[in-house]
């Protein structure tokens, strides 16, 4: 008859475990480790020793509220001669003795989460799993190690924002694996409404990255439930700070978890995509945030944004709308639910709540490859996500009269989509993974697959009166500057038509502002094949007053030819540089030594900057802190703001430091410095 082991007390051996399965950086103070891999504890035993073949341990592993074998959420296995990495198993590596070294390991399809480990009579210990990239049996196996570095390891990158034909890098502290972060992250988990509705199921749901990625995407944003961001797409951030406040997402996380889960105030697209990231690569999905240029809002589904005008070229207010961009996560897995592995890979979600997916605001996940091959019926809010990459955009102009008439305008939705390159700061263009090229067989065959037929690309000049708008190569604020709106005859006849000239500030998201410059000429003639340059000045004195925090500038060009009585609409957003912030780093980066910072950043603008704040944090560099310093005096026209900070690195490797610079006139402008931190 086999003899229980009599376990005395235990060594879970964190240091070791922890970074043998890539979870050190979360501390070694606890156990934490990723399914299907195993790992080793030493037991001690309070009487005789273990025995091969003689000594038996019975072992229960259990997660969640309601534990139930059924949900999964419950394992009891016994000793084996050697560890099964396919299911719970247990073996004994050590030689007969008193002491016993023990190899265990989780399934690699069991439920993420807290786990309580019960051995024999006595031993009950606590630890964390995770989901496991680099293990085979895993849904979430990503099988490159730069990937892997990339997309679960790194803990800061780069967010694209701007626009398609300037796009900015602004920094991000993802901060996965900084103090207490895992611990809001599985409590985002537990405050879920499914969760609270159903523990055992919501809990038994957690062995897959489907669901899971589901439920990130639902609890980033607040609409249904206690999740942790309130959106707002006005120009009042009272009762909180501006998205563009942000620079990372610990502060974010932690606070939501001291709020006793009340929303944090306020985010936008990029903030949610970043939140959702964070979130993601703690648990163990690879995650990346995806920038999407010219990106449509398609809210009745008919993958078609119908724009509408007045006689002067501004947009009318829509509920459909097209984004200068939009952010939304990509996360890694097997999608065992559909047919093939053709659909394994990335997996489109958004947290950003814009539309109800099955009554919840929450988007995805839905395969990229389902994306471009318009396979629409694939789980989850393909048609969505389809149309904010591929649909038509239908300009139609309403005239004073109450008349309408169709615009001719050859914008096109999904351009330059983006993401950090592995391993680098640069844009990564991923628009082929989601689109075959504009006009191409393969993306009239996905049009018609997804029952779309009328794609109507205008990518060729059409005969008759054109226009198009071209802006100088550097426009930076606090300067004044000309764009130009181009207007060329490609008849064989004369031609003479109106051209309306207008500029407006505008958000990322498409709303409008006030008008920074207008010009209407009534007479523009123009000879066959002959074309005319007209410009039209932007002066600080009247958009610096306008712009929002996107230093965003809309420019519409509306063209009327008086022979054919049809008009033809050109539209371009510009972004206006924020001036750039240097970062010295004064000393030797090295672990655990205090290191200075110096930060300087030039005034651009005509007019004096008050109540200046520099703040600064990274990932092992500000103890997942904030760290701020404000300016005692203004400064002036031309002049630098410069401070001096103080940081001191936890641990090494290649780190970057972001910084943040905000004042009266000049809100939130972004910088970083890659700081290389020696042992």
């Amino acid at each position: 008859m086999a003899q229980a082991l009599d376990i005395d007390r235990w060594d879970l051996e964190c240091d070791f475990n922890n970074t043998d399965h890539y979870t050190d950086l979360n501390g070694v103070d606890r156990l934490i480790v990723r399914r299907g891999q195993p790992f080793n504890i030493s037991l001690y035993l309070r009487s005789g020793s273990y025995q091969p073949g003689l000594s038996s341990l019975e072992c229960i592993a259990e997660t969640g509220p309601q534990p139930s074998e059924q949900y999964g959420t419950r394992a009891s296995f016994g000793l084996s001669a050697n560890i099964d990495t396919s299911r719970w198993s247990a073996a004994v590596v050590s030689p007969p003795g008193d002491t016993v070294a023990l190899s265990l390991c989780a399934a690699p399809d069991a439920p993420i989460g807290r786990y309580i480990l019960t051995m024999g009579r006595s031993a009950r210990i606590e630890f964390i799993l995770l989901f496991n990239p680099w293990c085979s049996g895993d849904a979430v196996y990503l099988d490159n190690k730069e990937s892997l570095e990339e997309y679960v390891l790194s803990q800061d990158g780069i967010i694209f924002q701007g626009d398609v034909n300037h796009p900015i890098a602004t920094p991000w502290n993802f901060g996965q694996f900084e103090s207490g972060i895992l611990d809001v992250c599985l409590r985002i988990l537990d405050m879920n409404p499914k969760c609270l509705r159903n523990p055992g199921k919501d809990c038994s749901g957690r062995r897959n990255p489907i669901y899971v990625s589901r439920v990130v995407s639902a609890m980033v944003n607040c609409n249904d439930d206690k999740g942790v961001l309130l959106g707002n797409w006005t120009n009042d951030f009272d009762g909180g700070v501006s998205p563009m406040f942000w620079k990372g997402s610990v502060e974010i996380l932690r606070n939501w978890q001291t709020q006793a889960c009340q929303p944090v105030r306020f985010g936008q697209c990029w903030v949610f995509a970043a939140v959702a990231c964070s979130i993601s690569r703690a648990l163990g999905i690879p995650c990346r945030v995806v920038t999407n240029y010219y990106s449509a809002h398609d809210v009745n589904r008919n993958l078609t944004i119908e724009r509408y005008v007045n006689e002067n070229g501004e947009l009318v207010r829509s509920k459909e709308m097209i984004w200068n961009y939009h952010c939304w996560v990509e996360s890694w897995m097997t999608r065992p639910d559909l047919t093939g592995s053709a659909y394994n890979g990335w997996q489109a979600s958004d947290p950003t709540p814009q539309e109800k997916s099955d009554g919840v605001f929450c988007c995805g996940p839905i395969p990229v490859r389902a994306i471009k091959e318009g396979e629409l019926m694939y789980k989850y809010d393909a048609p969505f996500v389809f149309a904010e990459v591929n649909a038509d955009v239908i300009t139609t102009m309403m005239k004073k009269d109450g008349s309408t008439s169709k615009v001719t305008s050859t914008q096109l939705v999904g351009k330059k989509i983006s993401t950090k390159g592995i391993g680098s700061d640069y844009r990564e263009d991923i628009t082929h993974l989601y689109k075959h090229p504009e006009g191409s067989d393969e993306e009239r065959e996905a049009f018609k697959k997804a029952n779309h037929q009328n794609k109507l690309l205008q990518t060729k000049e059409s005969e008759g009166l054109n226009v198009s708008i071209k802006v100088s190569p550097e426009m930076k604020k606090g300067c004044d500057f000309e764009v130009f709106a181009v207007v060329t005859n490609n008849s064989s006849s004369d031609k003479k038509c109106r051209l309306l000239f207008g500029s407006c500030a505008v958000s990322y998201n498409g709303f409008q502002g006030g008008n920074c410059g207008f010009k209407d000429l009534l007479n523009v003639e123009l000879s066959p094949g002959g074309a005319r340059k007209v410009p039209l000045r932007l002066n600080y004195s009247k958009y610096g007053g306008l712009l929002t925090e996107d230093n965003m500038i809309r420019l519409a060009a509306l063209l009327f030819d008086y022979a054919t009585r049809e008009a033809t609409l050109a539209v371009r957003n510009i972004v206006l540089d924020n001036p750039e912030i240097q970062v010295r780093i004064l000393g030797e980066p090295k672990e655990n030594r205090k290191l200075a910072a110096e930060i300087t950043l030039k005034n651009p603008l005509p007019e004096p900057l008050e109540n200046c704040c520099f703040s600064m944090e990274g990932a092992n560099l500000t103890g997942g802190r904030v760290i701020s310093e404000r300016l005692r005096s203004a400064v002036g026209p031309g002049e630098d703001a410069k401070v001096k900070m103080y940081f001191t690195p936890t641990h090494s490797g290649l780190r970057k430091l972001v910084v943040d610079f905000d004042s009266s006139k000049l809100c939130h402008v972004k910088g970083y410095k890659n700081v290389i931190i020696g042992k």
